[in-house]
């Protein structure tokens, strides 16, 4: 089986695709995306393929992806659509298309998105998010784009410095710069920054998602975050493992969430604004979270000590609640809660292992 022939998961993209958004800005353009195999992107593309079906929207994407056999097993249904273009490309080379002189909608979100990532390609994960983003950005100026997009984290806040219960797209933390760590989310900044800047100096219209720890079961088998890990506990129908005494408080979103958040921001923010892609009722401990996922096969947690390398890529941010009230007031408001998330995505991953 499929995720196209999962009910639950045709569910969660006919919900994305029927929001009341402005979709005519996307009508009989096209759209290039980075990352086109991954959590999100590969979502976005699902919505993007079935409102083309279900309403004529005739928006062209543009996948982009290292691995051109892999994304066509990922999206097999569109094998012989004219809708969907795979494009085979590394992010952190220079990339223009002869081909088209213009592109509607350009977004940015391939990424190096998990501690052991980051842990073992820590000058990939930097690259990506700066090198990567800068050629993004200058095929998106040199190809007269409307609009582009750059996936951002809610890392770029660094650690809760005690003084805020949530944080705003306002606030910055700390972050020990002098660690390989500091790689991801420093990059991320600096992405941001260099978004900011071809705005000023190129005239480029900007939006700045800032997406939050993302989960759903277009999650990748080799994610190695906390929460991938409980999900895949989940699946096997065994023990959780947590890594940490779990009193972290982090905020989370499933994937058909973050993207009706991603498609919100595109096609409503203003120029130039960053927006969190949050809202509380998923805000949880780990060790709660680890506590819904065990109560699910009425199985246990269990504790186990990481290894130096997998510790090294670890967060070191005990509390990152995002708050989401600039992304409600421009309408977006999420379907599922941290529970009703994880249970969907448990079932859906369980169908399919079948």
């Amino acid at each position: 089986m499929n995720l196209y022939q999962n009910d639950k998961y045709l569910e969660d993209v006919r919900y994305v695709s029927d929001l009341d958004l402005p979709w005519g800005k996307l009508e009989g353009r096209s759209l290039m995306l980075s990352g086109a195999t991954g959590l999100l992107g590969s979502f976005l593309i699902d919505v993007i393929m079935e409102k083309n079906v279900s309403d004529g929207l005739d928006c062209t994407v543009y996948a982009l992806g290292r691995n051109e056999k892999k994304a066509r097993e990922r999206f097999c249904k569109y094998t012989e659509n004219q809708h969907i273009i795979f494009i085979p490309y590394d992010v952190k080379k220079p990339f223009m298309c002869e081909s088209l002189l213009e592109v509607g909608y350009v977004l940015h979100l391939a990424s190096n998105t998990h501690p052991m990532q980051y842990a073992t390609d820590p000058i990939g994960t930097i690259t990506t998010n700066i090198v990567g983003v800068q050629n993004m950005l200058e095929f998106a100026v040199g190809h007269h784009a409307a609009r582009f997009a750059f996936a951002s984290s809610n890392e770029i806040y660094g650690e809760n410095r005690g003084d805020v219960e949530f944080f705003d797209e306002k606030y910055c933390g700390y972050i020990n710069s002098n660690t390989m760590r500091a790689g991801y989310p420093e990059s991320k900044r600096c992405g941001e920054a260099l978004c900011q800047a071809y705005k000023e100096q190129k005239d480029l219209d900007v939006v700045i998602p800032r997406f939050t720890r993302s989960y759903g079961p277009t999650m990748l088998m080799s994610d190695t975050k906390a929460i991938s890990q409980f999900i895949r506990k989940g699946i096997a129908g065994e023990d959780i493992v947590l890594k940490s005494a779990g009193t972290q408080y982090y905020s989370y979103q499933y994937v058909a969430d973050s993207v009706s958040g991603l498609l919100r921001i595109l096609l409503c923010g203003e120029n130039g604004e960053a927006y969190n892609i949050a809202e509380e009722h998923s805000d949880i401990m780990l060790k709660d979270l680890a506590a819904i996922v065990a109560n699910m096969n009425g199985k246990k947690v269990v504790f186990e000590i990481p290894d130096a390398v997998e510790a090294s890529g670890y967060s070191t941010a005990t509390k990152a609640r995002l708050d989401g009230h600039k992304l409600e007031k421009l309408g977006w408001k999420p379907k599922y809660g941290i529970k009703t998330g994880m249970e969907r995505t448990i079932q859906i991953l369980k169908e399919l292992s079948i």
